[in-house]
This record gives C-alpha cells, structure tokens and sequence, in this order.
C-alpha cells in the first residue's frame, strides 16, 4: 500500500525518532470496511508514527511515556493524573502521515516514515509494551496499514506530540 516507502532514506541525525500525537478523549473508536474493530471510552487516542531507523527500545521507551503522561484532571481539576492512574483506556492508530514532509511544493512527501513491514513490527512492540503497562482490555488498536474511519472526541481539548527521543519536547 506504501511502496513509496521502499529505499526511503536513512534518518538525520538529531531528528526526532518514534512519534504519537496522545489526544485526551471522551471516546474513540476506529471503523475498517464499514465494521467497527475496535472502540473505548474515556482516555487517549494515539496517533503512531515510525520512521526509519526507529528501534524496539524507542517503541517501549514512547510506550512508557504514553501511559504515564499526566494530562487528566485530579481532585482540583489540575492535569495531574495519567491514563494508568485513572483507569482509562487507549487506542492506537498506526499513522505513517506524522511523518509528511510539506516542505517543497503542495504534495506531501514521506520517505521519513519507516518501511511497512518494520514499522509494523515496532507498532507491535509498542501496543505489547503499552499493554505489558495497563492490561490487556485497556489497550485497543485500529488495523495497521488499513484505510480505516477514525473517530475522536476530544476532551479539552488536549493533544500533545510526544517522542522518544530524549531531548527537548519529549
């Protein structure tokens, strides 16, 4: 489906690595050929991005991140609490589009995104880590490489970019 994928070139040096837009919602849900395959309540939807060069350990590393952001309202209403504290739940979305160079003319182009077939397997290693963190029936996916039908409500609202880079904004 991505065959402009193939020989995409190898990453910069000091651009970012695995990436999600981590959106705080009041439901979510993902349809793929007219059927829905997956849904949740209150928590997170997150949009996942690979790129080449992207490795296991930055998948678990940005898994961690991912359960313990502390976006949701405590006691006072101070965004306090992570989706592991409140028993939320997440839904990732596999989302090579974060990954769009707009930089020369109208037509996006994403030679940064990672290969199919490895990014999948990184997606993987991240929904096992995220799940190894919440259970099991806290973590839904949509279907990777699908043409699916993504619905967000939004609670706030809060969309932060995270990343597994170690450095500043993540």
């Amino acid at each position: 489906m991505r065959s402009h994928h193939e020989g995409a070139s190898a990453r910069q040096s000091g651009c970012e690595k695995v990436k999600a837009l981590f959106q705080r919602v009041r439901r979510g849900g993902v349809t793929v050929d007219g059927e829905p395959a997956a849904s949740i309540g209150p928590g997170a939807v997150v949009l996942l991005g690979i790129r080449t060069g992207d490795t296991a350990d930055d998948a678990r590393y940005l898994a961690r991140r991912t359960a313990n952001l502390r976006v949701f309202g405590d006691e006072t209403g101070r965004m306090n609490r992570s989706v592991r504290d409140t028993g939320g739940s997440i839904l990732v979305v596999s989302q090579f589009t974060l990954y769009a160079d707009t930089r020369k003319g109208n037509r996006p182009s994403f030679v940064q995104a990672g290969d199919p077939a490895e990014a999948e397997r990184l997606y993987e290693v991240y929904v096992a880590a995220l799940r190894a963190a919440l259970g099991d029936e806290r973590v839904q996916t949509g279907r990777f490489g699908a043409m699916m039908q993504v619905e967000i409500v939004n609670d706030g609202p809060v969309t932060i970019e995270i990343r597994s880079e170690r450095g500043e904004g993540s």
